[in-house]
């Protein structure tokens, strides 16, 4: 997915999407209601943060990230995937000027 990050934006990756033949598609920049996955990663994020020992090296980063995503409630992964079309048809009838 392409949000205009200005790493997205380098010569080398428009020289890989040419080579490629893939065509760049207007995307909103930085549009976490494009960006769904981001929901689940704040969520993901807060709960790794709250625990009682939050990881200190990347093992137990590995674990702790595990551990929440496996407590994650099913119903806000289904609410974040409902939501696209939603998302996506707003985004549509405006033009990509979404109101948040």
């Amino acid at each position: 997915m392409d949000d205009n990050a200005t790493c997205h934006r380098t010569l080398a990756v428009q020289d890989c999407l040419d080579s490629e033949g893939i065509q760049r598609l207007v995307w909103p920049a930085r549009s976490p209601v494009l960006n769904p996955i981001e929901n689940v990663w704040d969520a993901l994020g807060r709960q790794v943060s709250g625990r009682n020992y939050p990881p200190t090296n990347k093992n137990t980063l590995i674990r702790a990230l595990t551990e929440e995503w496996d407590k994650l409630p099913q119903q806000l992964l289904d609410n974040v995937v409902q939501s696209m079309v939603r998302h996506v048809e707003c985004c549509i009838t405006l033009h990509g000027h979404i109101p948040y």
